[in-house]
């Protein structure tokens, strides 16, 4: 079987089934993209591992993990001011980082080209919210094609690198949850690597710095370059009509996954509206909106989250003196969660009900799914960190959660965290839940590849400021809650990091040593100012993985002595381990398909029933 990477690279055409986040690699290759940057974040992460399944010696392009968004945003622009098509990829919360930079990009003139591969999440699968950055890309003016299926995930960044290109712009590809994580057979074109990059950076390609009116003169020019994105769309039919010769006059306008929903529905429907698939949502392309609004009665507007598209085309239709009945959102959940085949189903039915199928129930599950609460790996160094500190906190003290695996320290049994916004955000938090607080010690954790992406500024703050918190960084060497990528810590220590910027008490821990760990976050809450505990366990999922692949291993496992077991629990309710069984008759067992043989929770049991099995290959 080819390795992922020989098959993205290989010179002639070819059909594989592929990933949607795959194939724009493969998309990457093809349109000679020469800079790539990431911070990952779900659901874009694959991308980065399908280039990184090519070694450096093969791959095409130049790729890094920039510390944020906001940084690999401008080292991406950067290199595309140099002559370099390049391209950035996030998560959706990702663009707030990147905003500041993001919304100016439109407005420069990019002599290289730009893509930014942005993944939406409605639904809110691995996001704190489900925002909706069309929002944001009206307002930034910048092109934005929408794929619903790997295949034109894979043909709409070539397009999005043709315009970028020709225009000399940023265009943005829109992905979704399951249009980056669903597979496809795809036909892949042929490519000649052209491995040289340019260095021709020259300011009288400006103006690069939007001072006063020359800001006015750039948006201008931006305008104008929308009206030729709009021409690009129409001639390379990206809004695309299926007309189903339906006498009632009744059409669906749609665009990216809803669309494919819409098709699963309308399979067993009593009839087919013509359906108007929108490529490119932004700028809207008003000539085939139009057309297709003039030969219909009825339209129905479909699309996840705000109602971006509905507001457009309806100021379109009055401009235009139209009488067609555009039909949008109605209830306060059109504007919540994935449009899914029963979601779709249930809009149109409202509408129209002579639409419904026989059977009624064909895109509702015929069971009820149990809930299945999120939870860290078996050995995860955090839940010894939160099994240990909460023993340190009392009951007035107030902690402060981040972003990363240790959010899920919220969870029983270990209830820290009570309170959560966004990367880098708990610092800041803390602090102003300090001021005035003589009575409660707030607590704010903070993960190792947060510290560096985002932490710095509030930490600082905190220091110039004379706030008074402790900060818990939870430090495992990774970026592990989106698959293990690599982060500045890597090459910076935090320990002189936090000493250089004058902070004195500065303590280390590894999170196995419990008792150790409890004393010292004891230690650091008695302390006036800021204090720092370094919670340190390597990411017990990665590093299980590593040991593995080596020859000999053999797999520990741990086993309870059942004759000393009193049946206390503490290892169920309070360290809660996957890997423990509690049977109907109380006593507990482990579950060896969980169990990796750390030992972490052995120090859970006040009877010293824990202990290492002999070992099991």
């Amino acid at each position: 079987m080819k390795k992922l990477g020989d098959i993205l690279t290989g010179e002639n055409p070819f059909e594989e089934i592929l990933m949607g986040n795959e194939a724009v690699v493969r998309a990457m290759i093809e349109t000679g993209t020469k800079v790539v940057t990431s911070y990952p974040g779900s659901p874009t992460p694959e991308i980065a591992t399908a280039i990184q399944s090519v070694t450096e010696t093969e791959r095409p392009f130049y790729f890094e993990f920039s510390v944020n968004e906001k940084v690999a945003t401008e080292v991406a622009f950067g290199a595309a001011l140099n002559g370099n098509l390049s391209c950035v990829f996030f998560k959706s919360v990702g663009l707030n980082v990147a905003l500041d930079t993001f919304v100016q990009l439109g407005l420069m003139n990019i002599i290289g080209g730009m893509v930014a591969i942005l993944g939406d999440d409605p639904g809110a699968n691995s996001s704190q919210n489900e925002q909706d950055n069309r929002n944001v890309y009206k307002m930034s003016r910048v092109t934005v094609l929408e794929p619903a299926s790997p295949k034109e995930a894979y043909e709409y960044y070539k397009h999005a690198a043709a315009l970028a290109v020709k225009e000399q712009t940023v265009v943005v590809l829109r992905l979704t949850t399951h249009v980056c994580h669903a597979r496809q057979k795809v036909k892949f074109d042929a490519y000649k690597n052209t491995p040289s990059y340019r260095t021709d950076f020259n300011s009288e390609n400006g103006p690069y710095i939007a001072l006063t009116t020359m800001a006015l003169d750039m948006k201008r020019k931006l305008i104008k370059k929308l009206h030729r994105s709009k021409q690009y769309i129409r001639q390379a039919g990206l809004n695309m009509e299926l007309a189903s010769q339906n006498s009632r006059k009744k059409g669906i306008i749609t665009s990216g996954l809803t669309y494919l929903s819409l098709l699963d529905v309308l399979e067993t429907a009593a009839y087919r509206p013509d359906i108007l698939k929108l490529g490119a949502v932004n700028p809207l392309e008003e000539i085939s909106i139009l057309s297709f609004l003039k030969a219909h009665d009825e339209v129905l507007i479909i699309e996840e989250l705000d109602d971006i598209l509905e507001i457009q085309i309806k100021a379109m239709a009055y401009d235009e003196g139209l009488t067609v009945k555009l039909i949008g959102k109605k209830e306060d959940e059109d504007y919540v969660g994935e449009y899914t085949p029963d979601k779709v189903r249930g809009k149109l039915v409202s509408v129209w009900p002579d639409i419904t199928t026989d059977n009624p129930k064909a895109f509702v599950l015929p069971f009820d799914i149990p809930a299945r609460p999120a939870q860290m790996c078996p050995g995860c160094g955090h839940r010894s960190a939160f099994f240990a500190i909460k023993k340190a906190l009392g009951k007035e003290d107030v902690t402060v959660a981040d972003i990363g695996c240790h959010t899920l320290g919220y969870m029983p049994p270990y209830n820290i965290g009570e309170v959560l916004m966004c990367m880098g955000a708990s610092p800041g938090m803390a602090s102003g839940l300090s001021l005035f607080n003589d009575k409660k010690r707030v607590v704010a954790f903070l993960g190792d590849s947060t510290f560096f992406h985002a932490g710095l500024p509030g930490l600082i703050n905190t220091i110039f400021n004379h706030h008074n918190m402790t900060l818990i960084i939870m430090e495992n060497g990774t970026t592990a809650m989106t698959g293990h990528q690599d982060h500045a810590g890597e090459e910076i220590s935090i320990e002189s990091l936090l000493k250089g910027l004058g902070i004195e008490n500065v303590f280390l821990c590894d999170t196995y040593k419990q008792e150790k760990l409890t004393d010292l976050v004891k230690t650091a809450m008695r302390i006036d100012g800021i204090s720092v505990v370094i919670a340190s366990h390597p990411c017990m999922l990665k590093f299980t993985r590593l040991q593995r692949k080596k020859p000999g291993f053999i797999q520990k496992h741990i086993t309870i002595d059942q004759e000393t077991c009193n049946q206390t629990h503490d290892c169920v309710e309070q360290f809660g381990c996957p890997t423990f069984i509690r049977n109907p008759d109380q006593s507990v067992d482990i579950n060896l398909d969980l169990c990796i043989g750390d030992g972490s929770c052995r120090p859970s049991c006040p009877q010293q029933a824990i202990d290492f099995d002999k070992g099991v290959k």
